[in-house]
């Protein structure tokens, strides 16, 4: 079950598993840019993995969640990398 802390974290998290090639990829992206993120391990985390789908809807991971509420799933480097810029525009009150 998910809770309103899971759906709008206070910063971005990200659900992954070492295995997952796209979950390095995303997290590789995420650690290139020094964003401050929160990972949770799905191998670590029992409940991980039911939180993740229950945010997404589906058992497909990464699940990266942002402060505003969105999420994506498996997002290729151009997606993660154009919601990154937009969040830290958000951040700096450049853009609304």
């Amino acid at each position: 079950m998910t809770s309103p802390t899971d759906l709008t974290p206070a910063r971005i998290t990200m659900y992954g598993a070492a295995w997952c090639g796209d979950c390095r990829r995303s997290k590789s992206l995420l650690d290139r840019r020094g964003v401050e993120y929160d990972y949770v391990d799905l191998e670590v985390v029992v409940e991980g993995a039911e939180r993740a789908k229950a945010i997404s809807g589906r058992t497909n991971i990464p699940v990266v969640v942002f402060p505003d509420g969105t999420h994506f799933t498996e997002p290729t480097d151009a997606e993660l990398g154009a919601k990154l810029d937009a969040f830290e525009l958000d951040q700096d009150g450049a853009a609304a």
